[in-house]
């Protein structure tokens, strides 16, 4: 097997130093070490990770790509495919801040509400007790917990949270909720699988951040992007693959309109509501100059069709003589 060229060292020390990369960034990266872009050249860009996976595999590392659920973008990096105490030596983490990050990790997946998030009051209260396993069962066990486990403050969850945070491992909002983040998103699929956390049907990935069928007895769930991917397709059904029960329209929908030619599938539905106000807006200003023009625009409409209707008189008319004079004519000749 040929080693690594130069042009796969850049892109594995670019994931490594600076962690993952969205699509557009590690798609620019690619362009600009090989002079391709990946879209026109996929076959290369797939040819080009294949091969670094392959020479990856030795140490059990891989270039993975994933879908943030929170935005629906896709992120590059590179990720460690055996997670076991030799691995958890080489991280900066203590195993207080470990055992408090997957306290957290439950509490997002755990999330009753399909944001997959929870509040940054409820981050602070996760336990770290039920993380660490004690081999005897018995009852003094909570007494032989870590002191780092027992004595871990808030203050310390606090500064975790915002290394995670910083790291990537976890991201917040403007109101202060507590999702995953892209690099859980990248390294957690695995413990996703092992841990039954329900797939979305369309791309039978872990669903975090998913929407629910509207049935409650159903337990279908589809990630947001999936779902618009999915609806947008012009003769995709609405019907839930789980119970046929009618899917809701989305917020960002076009209301369905018979009047209205139906978009393509590169148009946005915005865009389809636009073209339709304009086109009414345009009508009702053609009305009101038509009203204010007075009788000088009015007359040849009114005209045309005052025309039509003194031809079709004029034809009963002309009619009726022609039977008269036929009557006329028939009674000279009895007489």
């Amino acid at each position: 097997m040929a080693p690594l060229s130069w042009r796969h060292h850049t892109l594995l020390q670019a994931l490594l130093t600076r962690g993952p990369l969205s699509d557009r960034d590690f798609h620019a990266l690619f362009t600009a070490v090989s002079g391709k872009n990946p879209p026109t050249h996929q076959q290369l860009f797939n040819e080009t990770l294949l091969k670094i996976n392959k020479d990856l595999a030795y140490l059990q590392f891989e270039l993975r790509a994933c879908i943030n659920q929170y935005d629906g973008m896709v992120y590059y990096g590179v990720v460690n495919n055996i997670s076991d105490e030799e691995s958890k030596l080489g991280t900066k983490y203590s195993v207080a801040q470990i055992a408090f990050y997957k306290g957290l990790l439950e509490a997002i997946v755990q999330e009753a509400g399909n944001d997959g998030r929870i509040t940054s009051i409820d981050a602070i209260n996760v336990r770290l007790d039920n993380q660490v396993i004690i081999v005897d069962g018995s009852q003094d066990s909570q007494s032989r917990l870590p002191t780092s486990i027992k004595n871990f403050s808030f203050s310390q969850k606090e500064k975790t949270l915002e290394e995670l945070i910083r790291d990537r491992w976890l991201s917040s909002t403007s109101t202060g909720k507590i999702g995953l983040g892209t690099r859980s998103f990248l390294d957690l699929r695995s413990w996703f699988r092992a841990n039954d956390i329900p797939s979305c049907v369309v791309c039978n990935e872990a669903c975090i951040k998913a929407s629910s069928c509207p049935n409650e007895g159903c337990n279908v769930r589809i990630h947001d992007y999936c779902l618009k991917k999915k609806i947008s397709q012009r003769k995709a059904s609405r019907a839930c693959p789980g119970c046929s029960t009618e899917w809701p329209c989305q917020d960002d929908e076009a209301d369905g309109d018979d009047d209205v030619d139906e978009p393509g599938e590169d148009q946005a539905p915005s865009a389809n509501r636009s073209s339709r106000k304009k086109r009414k807006r345009v009508k009702a200003e053609l009305v009101e100059e038509n009203d204010n023009a007075g009788p000088s625009t009015a007359v040849p409409r009114r005209t045309s069709r005052s025309t039509k209707a003194e031809a079709v008189e004029a034809a009963k008319d002309a009619s009726a003589a022609g039977a008269s004079q036929a009557t006329r004519t028939s009674k000279r000749r009895k007489k």
